[in-house]
């Protein structure tokens, strides 16, 4: 697109959803207005916000002025590739959670939704401001309006007081990592006053303040993404927000914070030490297995894919730390294959998890219910949901030939062809870090089937559940919608991946797309063919023909010959849902296997109990570790600052003269 249009266009699509928000609000006593007329249009937004990005791809950066704000502080903007791919990511996923909102939010059960729709499309529009700011000024006042937003809209059902806390820790985390950003930009300036990004890009820095700036982005926007130990409100803030706000919030607003790692690492600072890229490594290490084996254990499905959100943020943390261990070193085809990785991800992650998220809210209004203990059985009463799911899941688990196992593929062979850094240490560290994230893959995989099994298959634990529905035309489009696009990533990653060039080349000045070029569409082979080669068409078209042939088999040959009996419950009459395998069973191998990993709680039933039972709990050690204790200094300090404000005047006029003496001893020769 000539001239400014590309960017043009996004800040026409920005201003739209704020105009749909404050047409929601003044409007929202016609419920059906809002939900059937206000949210689509906000999807019909972001399918534009994803083609302008898509179109914007390979251009030259776009800038402009926004003479609003402070007196001498202009907001400035930019569109280069970098933003691009992520506005393509906000555009594409929030077109089908908006969709999908239409139907979720036009059950008639939802108060204030009015004011909820402007706080959905502010937050939108705040994102998306994000990812065009070209200053720091720009870039914060969108960071506060985004972070606001969110919060309202998690704090949604605010009369139930777990989610007014859990409202309260998110902003209260937020804004710690707002502080850092805020640190982050300020030394990144060197003094000199000018907090437009294009001075930051020229700034000679200190190798010392280079660093300072890199930890203060690592930890700021790590708040917000969820990098352990900054996670701790991700877990309680998605289960409190409505469905769709928590698959924006996991989907799209914690890609917002790796675009601002990626921004600060490798554009505004133009140098990369090596040892950076260690320490994201081991934080995304620890993160990703932190994040996966507390999925593994949970019993809440809205939880579950939480902590599977703080898992694949800790994976891509650790492509991002690659991708500056081979930048350093000058190693630039593994460094770009290592940067792709970390953008097909972010792209899976918002397909997959939004989807996933979505669905638990089709179960959550069809049963009421978000506890696995209670669920089982789904697919027959709601087939859409529990088929489209199964997509999900496996993308989630990092299986063929969805997207989840294209990008995971891609950060493997990055470890793969790793040997040979000019570090001895880093030869040694690099293929142990590569088994732990296999063994994330593994455990992913893992929650996943645990998370499917128990919610849809087997039989229904709660004879309630037999009146459950499944989703609605609305719900139905946008699941439809966020399960094409994780197809889509999966078989036909060699064009993405050139689309994706374009960023890697404008970061790294490598990238992917000779090799792709030489190999053909179908196939992807990122360094050689001779080296690793996949070929997704062809798993997709095998995977189909075993499973029809199977299903041949089945109907053809066997039909007539199988015979039905009761399984043989060990020696046991009883047959039932009980007899199934619950959520703690399921997960118990791997309570026992990394048990020092988790702070748990059992009951156990007496010899004598009528209704005896067992219970687990399982709780985070980083709440004990870290943040109980700065509670109860917070608190001791405050208790010392209420005794001296005691609220009598003679105290206060002691307080005073006191001060006055002192100062008379200061000054005196």
């Amino acid at each position: 697109m000539p001239g400014l249009l590309s960017l043009d266009l996004l800040l026409v699509a920005a201003a739209a959803w704020l105009a749909l928000g404050l047409i929601g609000l003044f409007a929202s006593r016609n419920q059906a207005l809002v939900s059937q007329v206000l949210f689509p249009a906000g999807a019909l937004v972001g399918l534009l916000v994803g083609v302008t990005g898509i179109a914007a791809l390979g251009g030259d950066p776009q800038t402009a002025v926004l003479v609003i704000g402070l007196p001498d502080l202009p907001f400035h903007l930019r569109l280069d590739n970098l933003s691009a791919i992520f506005a393509i990511l906000l555009g594409l996923t929030s077109a089908g959670i908006s969709v999908y909102s239409a139907g979720y939010f036009g059950k008639g059960d939802v108060a204030g939704l009015g004011t909820l729709c402007l706080e959905y499309h502010v937050f939108l529009a705040s994102m998306l401001m994000v990812l065009l700011a070209d200053d720091a000024y720009a870039f914060m006042v969108a960071w506060e309006c985004m972070a606001l937003s969110s919060f309202f809209l998690v704090t949604t059902d605010h009369k139930h007081e777990e989610i007014r806390d859990a409202g309260f820790l998110y902003l209260l985390i937020a804004h710690i990592g707002a502080i850092g950003i805020l640190l982050c930009f300020g030394v990144m300036t060197g003094g000199a006053g000018d907090y437009s990004f294009a001075a930051m890009r020229t700034q000679e820095l200190a190798p010392f303040w280079t660093s300072a700036a890199f930890l203060l982005a690592l930890a700021g926007f790590g708040a917000k993404a969820g990098l352990v130990p900054l996670h701790v409100w991700l877990p309680e803030a998605h289960p409190a927000a409505p469905s769709p706000v928590s698959a924006m919030m996991s989907g799209v607003m914690l890609k917002t914070a790796i675009y601002g790692l990626l921004r600060v690492s490798f554009d505004l600072l133009h140098t990369t030490v090596w040892w950076w890229g260690v320490v994201a490594l081991v934080v995304g290490l620890v993160t990703a297995l932190f994040g996966v084996l507390y999925a593994t254990v949970q019993n809440d499905m809205k939880r579950l894919l939480a902590y599977s959100s703080i898992e694949n943020i800790g994976l891509i943390a650790v492509a991002i730390g690659l991708t500056l261990i081979f930048h350093a070193y000058g190693m630039d085809a593994l460094a770009a294959l290592a940067m792709t990785a970390v953008l097909y991800h972010c792209l899976a992650h918002a397909g997959f998890k939004s989807l996933l998220f979505l669905c638990t809210g089709s179960v959550l209004h069809a049963t009421k219910e978000r506890n696995l203990g209670k669920l089982g059985g789904l697919i027959h009463p709601m087939p859409w949901v529990a088929w489209l799911a199964l997509a999900g899941i496996i993308a989630g688990a990092g299986l063929p030939p969805l997207s989840g196992f294209v990008s995971e593929w891609l950060l493997l062979q990055g470890f793969l062809f790793s040997p040979g850094l000019p570090h001895p240490w880093l030869n040694m560290v690099v293929p142990v870090a590569a088994a732990l994230v296999v063994l994330v893959a593994a455990l992913a995989g893992f929650a996943m089937v645990k998370f499917y099994g128990i919610i849809f298959l087997g039989q229904m634990r709660d004879p309630a559940l037999k009146d459950a529905h499944d989703a609605g035309p609305w719900e139905k489009v946008g699941l439809v919608w966020l399960a094409l696009i994780t197809l889509l990533l999966g078989v036909l990653p060699s064009t993405v991946i050139l689309r994706l060039d374009a960023a890697t080349r404008q970061l790294l000045g490598a990238g992917l797309s000779d090799t792709l070029n030489e190999q053909g569409w179908w196939m992807l082979a990122p360094i050689s063919a001779e080296r690793a080669s996949y070929e997704p068409l062809i798993v997709l078209v095998t995977i189909a023909v075993v499973l029809l042939l199977a299903r041949w088999l089945v109907r053809t040959l066997f039909h007539g010959r199988v015979r039905r009996s009761s399984p043989w419950d060990c020696g046991y009459h009883f047959e039932g849902p009980r007899a199934q395998d619950t959520a703690e069973g399921f997960s118990q191998p791997i309570r026992r296997i990394f048990e020092p990993v988790f702070r748990m709680q059992r009951h156990f039933p007496a010899a004598r109990d009528k209704q005896p039972f067992y219970s687990v709990k399982v709780e985070d050690h980083f709440w004990y570790w870290c943040y109980l204790p700065i509670a109860r200094l917070a608190n001791r300090i405050s208790a010392m600052i209420v005794t001296l404000q005691g609220g009598r005047i003679a105290v206060y006029l002691m307080y005073s003269f006191i001060t006055l003496l002192v100062l008379l001893m200061v000054a005196r020769p």
